[in-house]
Order: C-alpha cells, then sequence, then structure tokens
C-alpha cells in the first residue's frame, strides 16, 4: 500500500525558492490513489483464480495522514461452471515506521464473491519492510477458504531497482492449514520471480510463478508452474 503524508499549507509559504505550481501540487496531493490493470493469469499464492485465463483487475485505497487505510480490490475469477466470476476484497489496516529501515503494517482483509456468498472469508496480514526493499508477511485466518479450518501463510521477499527504471522482485511462500482434509489441500510452498519496467504511472511485469509438489497435488494443473504478464496503470 503507498500511504501518502500530505503537506502543511504553511510549508508552500515557508518554501519561497520552490516555484508555486511544485508548492500548489503538492498541498492538494489526494489521498486517493487507484490501479487497472490486467494479468494474463490471476494467481492467488501460486494457484490459478481464472482457469489458466487473462483478467481485469481495479482497486482503490483511502489513505489517512496517520496511516490508517482502507479501500477495495476487485478481479475476474473462474471457478467452474456458475458464480462467482468476480472476487471482490475489502481491506482496512494501518501502517508507520517503526524507526527509519522498518515499516509495521497490519492488514483486514475480508475476500468476498458475488454470487456465492459461501465462499467468502477474512484474513489478517502483518508485513515488515526492511529498508524499502525486503517484506516478511504472516497471514492467519480461522475460516480459510470458508472451510472453518484455521490457516496460515509465512513469506518473505524483496524488491530491488534496476537501471531504466527496471526492477526484479521474488517472494517465496508457506500455506499451512490446520485440518488438511476440511481445507482441501495439503500444505504447500509457492514462489515467484519477476522483472518489471515502470513506464510514467504504467508498470509492466513478466514473472515466473509455481509451487512445489503438494501444491500440484492438491490443485492439480492450477497450480503448475507458469509466466505471467501483467499491465498495471496507478495514480
Amino acid at each position: 500500500m503507498n500511504h501518502r503524508k500530505p503537506l502543511i499549507a504553511s510549508a508552500c509559504a515557508l518554501l519561497l525558492s520552490v516555484p508555486f505550481a511544485v508548492c500548489a501540487q503538492e498541498e492538494t496531493a489526494s489521498p486517493i490513489s487507484w490501479e487497472i490493470g490486467a494479468v494474463s493469469d490471476y494467481l492467488f499464492r501460486g494457484v490459478s483464480q481464472t482457469d489458466e485465463k487473462p483478467t481485469a483487475q481495479a482497486g482503490i485505497t483511502w489513505t489517512a495522514p496517520f496511516g490508517l487505510y482502507a479501500g477495495g480490490w476487485a478481479s475476474g475469477v473462474d471457478f467452474g461452471d456458475g458464480s462467482p466470476d468476480v472476487e471482490v476484497d475489502y481491506f482496512v489496516g494501518y501502517g508507520f515506521d517503526l524507526n527509519g529501515q522498518v515499516n509495521l503494517d497490519v492488514l483486514l482483509n475480508r475476500y468476498s464473491y458475488p454470487g456465492a456468498s459461501e465462499l467468502a472469508y477474512n484474513e489478517l496480514i502483518t508485513t515488515a519492510t526492511f529498508a524499502d526493499t525486503w517484506k516478511v508477511s504472516v497471514g492467519y485466518t480461522n475460516d480459510v477458504f470458508h472451510t472453518a479450518t484455521d490457516g496460515w501463510y509465512y513469506s518473505v521477499g524483496g524488491e530491488w531497482t534496476l537501471p531504466q527504471d527496471f526492477s526484479i522482485a521474488a517472494n517465496v511462500g508457506r500455506s499451512t492449514f490446520s485440518d488438511r482434509l476440511a481445507a482441501e489441500a495439503d500444505d504447500y510452498t509457492d514462489w515467484n520471480v519477476s522483472v518489471g519496467k515502470n513506464i510514467g504511472i504504467a508498470n509492466v511485469s513478466l514473472g515466473y510463478f509455481g509451487t512445489d509438489g503438494s501444491g500440484r497435488r492438491s490443485f492439480g494443473k492450477l497450480a503448475d508452474n507458469r509466466v505471467v504478464l501483467s499491465l498495471k496503470i496507478a495514480q
């Protein structure tokens, strides 16, 4: 999430050496951020949510000056015949700098599926970011996939900038379930590595995603290793 810190109006008056147009732009910075995009396959922790098909995605976030934020995000899904056709996530969170090198973020996310409300569930995700590069996350739900089963997700990853507005990112995650039969899945590991390119407010990325043998046994071809192309425009 991007947390914006609006400037106090009087700050522009103090910065007499800065052109007025720059001050006005910063003074009126919006607390609303948004993104729209498309992916060749929507993956959630290494597993296709669109039956290996492309889909559109969009999101919007409101951020307060003190770190509180809330918003929504939507994507097409395809779990077979009938509903749902869309996933809509609602979230609220709080992020703050622990010190100059560490940021902590706590997020409560509601996964919902219009037309299939029985699939909805909540997850609490805590993330620590180190030096704006490395991230360690822990997610917990007591109702994973709406099965009344405890589910944990642990991940570590990072993103590094490269010359010419390129970047490289990588992540490894581990999903565990207290009742594997109820969750209809074994504990499994997912991973990914991707290269991105910023072009103005747009970002294009190409990534390689995969799961271990447990993931492929649990989810079949939907968890096979694959290349995913994504395009996102954000403001």
